[in-house]
Protein backbone atom coordinates (compact mmCIF):
# COMPACT_ATOMS: atom_id res chain seq x y z
CA UNK A 1 0.00 0.00 0.00
CA UNK A 2 1.34 3.61 -0.80
CA UNK A 3 0.98 6.49 1.24
CA UNK A 4 -1.73 7.98 -0.87
CA UNK A 5 -3.63 4.43 -0.26
CA UNK A 6 -3.35 4.76 3.14
CA UNK A 7 -4.58 8.48 2.87
CA UNK A 8 -7.28 7.56 1.23
CA UNK A 9 -8.43 5.07 3.23
CA UNK A 10 -8.25 7.37 6.48
CA UNK A 11 -10.59 9.62 4.25
CA UNK A 12 -13.21 6.66 3.81
CA UNK A 13 -12.54 5.91 7.21
CA UNK A 14 -13.59 9.07 8.67
CA UNK A 15 -16.25 10.06 5.92
CA UNK A 16 -18.06 6.30 6.52
CA UNK A 17 -17.45 5.66 10.04
CA UNK A 18 -18.43 2.04 10.11
CA UNK A 19 -19.26 0.39 12.77
CA UNK A 20 -16.38 -2.06 14.39
CA UNK A 21 -13.87 0.31 13.13
CA UNK A 22 -10.69 1.14 15.09
CA UNK A 23 -10.10 3.92 12.97
CA UNK A 24 -13.84 5.17 12.88
CA UNK A 25 -13.38 4.86 16.97
CA UNK A 26 -10.11 7.18 16.66
CA UNK A 27 -11.46 9.56 14.81
CA UNK A 28 -14.44 9.83 17.41
CA UNK A 29 -11.58 10.65 19.66
CA UNK A 30 -10.73 13.44 17.52
CA UNK A 31 -7.26 15.52 17.32
CA UNK A 32 -6.44 14.66 20.62
CA UNK A 33 -7.07 10.74 20.14
CA UNK A 34 -5.21 10.38 17.10
CA UNK A 35 -1.93 12.65 18.77
CA UNK A 36 -1.82 10.66 21.05
CA UNK A 37 -1.82 7.52 19.06
CA UNK A 38 0.87 9.15 16.60
CA UNK A 39 3.03 10.13 19.66
CA UNK A 40 3.06 6.28 20.96
CA UNK A 41 3.91 5.18 18.02
CA UNK A 42 6.57 7.20 17.38
CA UNK A 43 8.21 6.76 20.73
CA UNK A 44 7.61 3.07 19.57
CA UNK A 45 9.19 3.52 16.74
CA UNK A 46 12.70 5.07 18.51
CA UNK A 47 12.93 2.02 20.57
CA UNK A 48 12.93 -0.04 17.73
CA UNK A 49 15.46 1.60 15.86
CA UNK A 50 17.95 1.46 18.87
CA UNK A 51 16.50 -2.15 20.58
CA UNK A 52 14.91 -4.21 17.86
CA UNK A 53 15.30 -5.54 14.34
CA UNK A 54 14.87 -3.58 11.48
CA UNK A 55 11.76 -5.99 10.85
CA UNK A 56 10.41 -4.48 14.12
CA UNK A 57 11.01 -0.81 12.84
CA UNK A 58 9.43 -1.05 9.67
CA UNK A 59 6.11 -2.15 11.37
CA UNK A 60 6.28 0.70 13.73
CA UNK A 61 6.95 2.83 11.11
CA UNK A 62 4.00 2.09 9.38
CA UNK A 63 1.77 2.29 11.31
CA UNK A 64 3.36 5.94 12.19
CA UNK A 65 2.99 6.93 8.54
CA UNK A 66 -0.63 5.49 9.39
CA UNK A 67 -1.98 7.65 11.75
CA UNK A 68 -0.10 10.98 10.49
CA UNK A 69 -2.68 10.12 7.16
CA UNK A 70 -5.89 9.85 10.49
CA UNK A 71 -4.37 13.46 11.32
CA UNK A 72 -4.52 14.57 7.92
CA UNK A 73 -7.53 12.78 7.46
CA UNK A 74 -8.92 14.50 10.32
CA UNK A 75 -7.94 18.24 10.06
CA UNK A 76 -8.79 18.04 6.62
CA UNK A 77 -5.09 18.81 5.72
CA UNK A 78 -4.69 17.29 1.90
CA UNK A 79 -1.23 15.81 0.21
CA UNK A 80 -1.22 18.12 -1.91
CA UNK A 81 -0.59 20.78 1.30
CA UNK A 82 1.85 18.63 2.93
CA UNK A 83 3.96 17.79 -0.27
CA UNK A 84 3.73 21.53 -1.07
CA UNK A 85 6.20 21.79 2.18
CA UNK A 86 8.74 19.20 1.51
Amino acid sequence: MTFEEMYELAVSRKREMPDGSSTAELFRGGPHAIGKKLVEEAAETWMAARFESDAALTGELSQVLYYVACMMAEKNISLEDVYREL
